[in-house]
């Protein structure tokens, strides 16, 4: 693993600057279309893609300098979503060519929506407990049951979907893989606001609702193993390290600013520098490892319990930066409690306090999201303690 800068990276790092400062000029607010049409031009809107699906080819290191470029502006790394980062892996490694030809055009133009359909009520980081079922009829699968906490299913088209097809002494077997149109009938998706105030999560109920058996991926249980897989991806990508080494910057330009003890400004005051000091060195150490696992990905590795490690410490670290800026904030962190039941009173103190303590409170979730931290832990020690 080689974690220089080469000239022609820092080139490829100048490009990537020139187009966020040519998109969006000091001042311009993000605009997902306008993000998406530049990122488009370039051939980036598919920037973890491989390049014999219209991947750029970028190597591990380029991919680094572009999460931590575009996070730093304050800009997604890819704009598609779940569609994008997540069912394209699965349709790459085992959808057909049909399926392939039919969804990821609609998935790179950014002209659908996705969401993922996997935990249920009693079914969450245990997911082999899923009970949503799928009876086959024919060429159709009719499915009966419930998803939860399904993130954007109130703006999704389609939806992937595990579902239990058939009932096995092994609880990962019976489990298959489908594809649902989020606007056929059957499907209601309510809504579930969370405590930053925010309509991102959902409860999905299909009530008979008839899917074609060629929206099917791969063969019929065997949902299980293209889940497992996709998974490992997506924790790796929880690692949160572009976010926090820029919460970082900003936790040292915030406490700056704030007196702390004795009338001295708080990023001076021992204890409060001593432990973001080290909290930073732990992320370094993350940073290296996420490099390190970005490497054996493209030398064809899959990251495996990699994954896991990756997304404990980052979720523990992201959620104590966050902490940081709750400590900063101070008396002025209280005002930004959502108000559900009504408008939210004007903001009090400084601009940066509202938007750093609602993602205080949306990190919260994140020690649950993707497989709770002792989903993580268990994984590890399997497959790593071998215990």
């Amino acid at each position: 693993m080689d974690l220089d800068i080469s000239d022609r990276d820092r080139a490829f790092q100048a490009q990537v600057r020139s187009l966020i400062a040519e998109s969006f000029p000091a001042g311009a607010p993000y605009d997902e279309a306008i993000w998406h049409a530049a990122l488009t031009r370039r051939g980036w809107a598919a920037n973890k893609w491989p390049e014999a699906f219209g991947g750029p080819g970028w190597t591990p290191t380029q991919s680094f300098i572009w999460e931590r470029e575009t996070t730093a502006a304050g800009l997604p790394p890819q704009v598609g979503g779940m569609g994008m980062g997540m069912l394209a892996p699965i349709l790459f490694g085992y959808g057909s060519r049909d399926q392939q030809d039919r969804f990821l055009p609609d998935i790179l133009a950014n002209r659908v929506r996705w969401c993922q359909g996997y935990s249920e009520p009693g079914a969450g980081s245990d997911l082999a407990s899923l009970r949503t079922r799928a009876v086959r009829a024919g060429e159709v699968y009719v499915v009966d049951g419930e998803k939860l906490w399904t993130s954007g299913a109130h703006e999704a088209d389609w939806m992937f979907c595990l579902v239990r097809t058939a009932v096995e002494p092994k609880r990962q077997a019976g489990i298959t893989f489908l594809l649902i149109d989020m606007h056929a009938a059957g499907v209601t998706v309510s809504p579930i606001v969370s405590i930053d105030g925010r309509h991102m999560f959902n409860r999905v109920v299909f009530d008979a609702v008839v899917v074609p058996v060629e929206n099917r991926i791969g063969e019929e249980g065997q949902g299980w193993t293209y889940a497992k897989g996709l998974l490992t991806h997506e924790r790796t990508g929880q690692a949160f390290v572009s976010l926090s080494l820029d919460l970082v910057r900003r936790i040292r330009l915030a406490a700056a600013t704030i007196p702390g003890e004795q009338g001295a400004r708080l990023i001076d005051d021992p204890g409060f520098a001593g432990r973001l000091g080290l909290a930073e060195i732990e992320l370094r150490a993350l940073e290296a490892t996420e490099m390190r696992t970005l490497w054996e990905v493209q030398a064809g590795s899959a990251p495996g319990a990699q994954s896991s490690m990756l997304k404990l410490k980052g979720t523990e670290i992201v959620q104590r930066m966050t902490e940081f800026f709750v400590e900063c904030a101070g008396p002025y962190a209280a005002p930004w409690f959502p108000a559900i039941a009504g408008p939210a009173p004007p903001p009090v103190g400084p601009d940066w306090a509202g938007p750093e303590v609602t993602r205080y409170l949306e990190a919260r979730a994140a020690s649950i999201a993707g497989g709770s931290d002792e989903i993580q832990r268990n994984i590890i020690a399997k497959q790593v303690l071998k215990i």
